[in-house]
């Protein structure tokens, strides 16, 4: 029998429905159609969200090992940060207190040499906040003007600073305002000390115009200075406080052709665009307002001495009764002396 003869078919015992490529026609028809439906008029939304409900639990119980261990983890990474934070801080709370007790003993010891040295105390400065209006309309020099003045108890010679410095002296006083000239004009002059070495000098507003500089003149090139020392006021002009700080050294030049050093500094106040100023009531007035209080101790305090000095006398005139008959009487000059009071 030849093989094309042979019937491909398969036998009738093993027919049992459609073919497949009918059956793979059909369900491909009837994706489309729940495809098309779903699309259209959301047939099969209900079965999906059956689904989803009967799901739910067994998602829930597979995503609780990922939670706890993200949780695990968050915590202990919480844990860590507060450790370090807390240990961070009590360090810091023990410096603090280390500093302030080392600043309470140099209270205590500052206030003891003081008593052992006889020291008299710094005045205290009085000191009045007030706002800059505007610059000087003088294209020539460093002034601006404030919105204090005669009213005000602003008085001729006063200096004024910033939070950072010593701004400049109050030159000119009217009854609302006030002109107050900078330490950088070319006519200012402030005497200072050198916070590292000691030594006194005077710093002069810069000559060049708007220049923000000011400098040491006349010092020798032999004297210890170096940029960066901090300048003070050394109050020796009965004007400026001391120890308040002025500017520091920006550059020193040393020249073998001159015998003085040409030394600029950086003022550390504000001078350009400064809005609140302290004005400070000058030194000399200070002392002006503490000498009218010196009367009344000055006379408690020599009242012992008087008391002393006329005791001796008695005693004297005790052991010698013939040489104090012979004395003549003391003028009322020499009387005054003695009791302690100015003649």
């Amino acid at each position: 029998m030849p093989l094309e003869t042979l019937d491909r078919s398969p036998p009738p015992l093993f027919n049992q429905g459609p073919s497949a490529f009918t059956r793979l026609v059909f369900f491909g028809t009837l994706a489309l159609l729940l495809m098309t439906a779903d699309a259209r008029w959301r047939v099969v939304q209900p079965l999906r969200a059956a689904v989803a409900a009967v799901l739910y639990p067994v998602q829930w119980l597979a995503l609780q090992p990922v939670q706890a261990m993200q949780e695990g983890m968050g915590y202990l990474t919480d844990l860590k940060t507060a450790r370090k934070t807390e240990e961070a801080t009590r360090r810091e709370l023990a410096a603090q207190s280390q500093r302030a007790g080392q600043g309470d003993l140099l209270l205590l010891e500052n206030e003891r040499l003081r008593r052992l040295l006889d020291l008299r105390q710094r005045l205290p400065v009085e000191a009045a906040a007030a706002q800059v209006l505007y610059d000087a309309t003088d294209p020539f020099s460093r002034r601006v003007v404030i919105d204090k003045g005669q009213i005000h108890g602003i008085e001729p010679a006063s200096p004024v600073m910033d939070e950072a410095g010593v701004l400049g002296q109050v030159t000119r006083v009217y009854p609302f305002v006030s002109e107050i000239t900078l330490l950088v004009d070319r006519d200012q002059v402030i005497p200072v000390i050198n916070a590292r070495t000691g030594q006194r000098s005077v710093a002069y507003g810069a000559a060049a115009l708007r220049a923000n500089l000011l400098e040491l003149r006349y010092l020798p090139v032999t004297e210890d200075v170096r940029a960066g020392d901090e300048l003070l006021t050394s109050g020796i002009d009965g004007v400026y406080p001391p120890g308040l700080p002025v500017a520091t050294v920006a550059s020193v030049q040393k020249s073998g052709n001159s015998g003085f050093a040409r030394v600029q500094c950086a003022p550390l106040a504000q001078m350009q665009g400064v809005i609140y100023v302290m004005v400070l009531q000058p030194v000399t007035g200070q002392r002006r307002l503490a000498g009218m209080q010196a009367p009344a101790s000055d006379a408690a305090a020599l009242a012992p001495a008087a008391a002393a000095a006329q005791a001796v006398e008695a005693a004297q005139a005790a052991s010698h009764p013939a040489q104090t008959a012979s004395r003549p009487a003391p003028r009322p000059a020499r009387a005054r002396r003695a009791a302690g009071a100015r003649p």
